[in-house]
């Protein structure tokens, strides 16, 4: 079943802050395999201008990802989540995510689109630190692939 199209523009409230740690920063720098020093060296950070160690461009993916949980979950739109793959993400950055930043997400539905059966949803993500300050947007594609005929 298609999901509702009434439900683009719909706007999530805020998260809860997630507090931005040195360590998550240098372990999420090892996974993905980035040794850009600014990721674990504060020195070489403040050396390019940050106040603190800086994360990778991809890292804020794990808190608006889990923030877009709140559409996902949302039971008056419908989505049968097992049925969802991850069909894009991209990032617009104000500045980048540094150590200690405390930073909320709220969620909106940016778009609902069929296709092949399929339902495509796109939700925007945008991304404040404590004093309000917008520090990136990150938008995440779902494809909620249709279901098998019997």
């Amino acid at each position: 079943m298609a999901l509702d199209q009434s439900f683009v523009g719909r706007t999530y409230p805020p998260t809860a802050p997630y507090e931005v740690g040195r360590e998550k920063i240098r372990e999420f720098a090892e996974a993905v395999g980035d040794a850009n020093p600014a990721y674990t060296d504060t020195e070489a950070a403040k050396a390019l201008g940050h106040p603190d160690v800086i994360a990778p461009p991809t890292f804020v993916f794990a808190i608006t990802f889990k923030a877009a949980g709140q559409v996902v979950q949302d039971p008056q739109l419908g989505l049968d989540y097992s049925r969802v793959v991850h069909g894009d993400q991209k990032f617009a950055y104000v500045r980048p995510v540094r150590a200690g930043d405390r930073l909320t997400v709220t969620s909106t539905i940016e778009a609902i689109k069929s296709l092949a059966g399929n339902d495509i949803l796109d939700i925007r993500g945008e991304v404040h630190d404590e004093a309000g300050e917008h520090v990136v947007t990150a938008w995440t594609k779902l494809v909620a692939r249709a279901a098998e005929e019997a």
